[in-house]
């Protein structure tokens, strides 16, 4: 059964190795069949969250930019991929901005698979820690979330690194498994 795929790069860098492996991913996907859509964030207007509580009201979000869109993209997928590169051992700036954003409709991102797409200079797994409990965060306040996998591409620093890693057959092969 095809599913409907979402990718969220949050890399800054078009190309860079978050962003490839998204790509691999997506080729993966679709090769399955699946249908697949990928936002790359950079693209994106997606402000920071006032933290106004107008939408704890039943009211939208007040704020004028992508965010809407983006999260409306996120509650019609099955299969949601987040992918970040690694600063300072957790999300980039920018995807967390967008977890943030989706307070006002958390509640209908409801049993989806998720998969997350890591990126670093470090090479230790374990030091990664603090980015998977990120994002496991994110998982934990939504409504029976399924995790389906982490591909950490690691050891990479300049765009282009990861081509010659495990994590580029590893993404392909997750998304062929969608």
């Amino acid at each position: 059964m095809s599913k409907k795929v979402l990718i969220i790069s949050s890399s800054p860098r078009r190309k860079g190795n978050s962003d490839t492996l998204c790509d691999q991913f997506m080729q993966g996907a679709a090769d399955a069949g699946n249908t697949v859509e990928k936002i790359f964030l950079r693209d994106k207007k997606v402000n920071y969250c006032l933290g106004c509580g107008l939408c704890t009201t039943g009211k939208p979000c007040p704020q004028k930019d992508d965010a809407a869109e983006i999260i409306a993209a996120m509650i019609a997928a099955d299969v949601i991929v987040l992918a970040t590169p690694v600063y300072f051992y957790t999300v980039s700036a920018q995807l967390k901005t967008l977890i943030d954003r989706c307070c006002a409709r958390y509640t209908e991102i409801s049993g989806k698979e998720f998969y997350l797409i890591m990126t670093a200079a470090e090479s230790d797994v374990e030091s990664m820690q603090p980015t998977v409990a990120a994002f496991r965060g994110f998982l934990g306040c939504l409504d029976n979330p399924v995790e389906r996998g982490i591909i950490y591409g690691l050891g990479v620093w300049q765009s282009g690194e990861v081509n010659s890693t495990p994590a580029m057959r590893e993404a392909y092969e997750a998304g062929a498994a969608v």
